[in-house]
């Protein structure tokens, strides 16, 4: 991709507000389990980085995907991974159907506000019994006069606990799995909504996460994104900026790790040498690096045929599976260097070593990917075209 002066200028904003209102906070962020996540993205939604690319009408700024995974990328300059994946999910997970399908209504009701920073969105796709496999989720939302009557519950729901809204993908008829789902945008205070205790992740500290129950919800259909049936093709759609983002943001973390083993393994003096005169240090390094840039081109390639218009399933989960695959590869090597000091719990590599490991289940899994990538291959056995 080709970088403009406004590329450039998004990227400096993101970064002077992440070192001026996020990573001073993270440590306490994480050890509270939580971060002001109103006061964080209200004011992110003052500076226009909520609606990067949606659109003007309802306060975003209009502009193509690959101003976006500029954003994904630099929010991958916060000291951890929580609030990024919060991030993600407000402007990559749970709004990209809303914008590209929903009713003008509907889009002034919730998307406008979740642009502003006025509300905290989150996405409800798994299910306990239904993570990767979408199609086999359990939850039902059927028609009552004008409403829907909705009944089931979600599960590992970042934001949940303090979202405003979510963006809800039920059974809306007894049809086969992949026709028989919508997209519902369902307000989190209506009657019969619950939310479980914030659930105790291994990493992924400062985003708040939970089960999110629904017990006879009753909202106008009108809440309904796009046609009936067609919430499991929108959501699919949906996945794609979802995992763009995922592998963008996991680019400046990695290289993060990187540099701060570099940074150590010159300090810490072993046998009379620098950590990093070793050569088995510095090449591991100088690979670990290189699949970096890998995994860079890749995503970049990615966005720049999707902003063409293309069609970028399998390139989009190629650079997912990569990078759950490569983050898991750099922090554990990073991490060793470190030695006794890696192990400990406030360690930057021992947090990374934490975070990225949820980006090989989250979004789909690596198997799910390879299923999908060999899919569109031929190779899938009994699914060859």
């Amino acid at each position: 991709m080709i970088f403009t002066q406004e590329h450039e200028e998004l990227r400096r904003t993101i970064k002077n507000f992440v070192d001026n209102e996020i990573n001073p906070h993270v440590d306490q962020w994480e050890k509270d389990g939580r971060f002001p996540i109103h006061e964080i993205f209200k004011k992110a939604g003052n500076l226009g980085l909520l609606g990067i690319s949606k659109p003007e009408q309802f306060g975003g700024m209009g502009l193509d995907y690959s101003f976006s995974v500029v954003a994904a990328e630099e929010w991958g300059r916060i000291h951890c991974g929580g609030i990024p994946m919060s991030i993600g999910v407000q402007t990559d997970m749970c709004t990209p159907a809303l914008a590209r399908f929903g009713s003008d209504d509907l889009r002034e009701e919730f998307l406008k506000p979740a642009i502003a920073g006025d509300m905290v969105g989150c996405i409800g796709v798994s299910e306990v019994g239904a993570g990767s496999d979408v199609a086999g989720l359990k939850t039902t939302a059927l028609k009552d006069g004008d409403d829907y009557v909705i009944n089931g519950s979600k599960m590992w729901i970042t934001n949940s606990p303090s979202a405003d809204f979510i963006c809800l993908l039920a059974n809306t008829s007894d049809g086969k799995p992949h026709s028989n789902k919508s997209l519902i945008m369902v307000p989190m205070n209506t009657k019969g909504v619950s939310v479980s205790p914030h659930l105790d992740k291994l990493g992924m500290r400062s985003s708040e996460t939970a089960q999110v129950f629904f017990d006879n919800v009753r909202v106008p259909q009108r809440y309904r994104i796009g046609g009936e049936g067609t919430g499991f093709m929108m959501q699919m759609l949906q996945f794609q900026e979802e995992r763009l983002f995922g592998a963008a943001n996991m680019l400046k973390g990695l290289e993060r790790c990187v540099d701060t083993t570099i940074e150590y393994c010159k300090e810490r003096k072993t046998f009379g040498q620098a950590l990093i005169d070793n050569q088995v240090i510095h090449f591991r390094l100088a690979e670990l690096q290189s699949e970096i840039e890998a995994l860079r081109a890749l995503t970049y390639q990615a966005t720049e045929l999707y902003v063409a218009g293309k069609d970028v399933t399998k390139l989009a989960s190629m650079a997912k599976l990569k990078a759950g695959r490569l983050g898991r590869e750099v922090s554990d090597a990073c991490l060793q260097y470190w030695g006794g000091m890696g192990f400990m719990w406030d360690n930057p590599v021992s947090r990374a070593y934490r975070d990225v490991r949820l980006v090989s289940i989250g979004g789909g899994a690596d198997e799910i990917m390879l299923g999908i990538i060999c899919k569109l291959m031929g190779i899938l056995p009994g699914k060859k075209k």
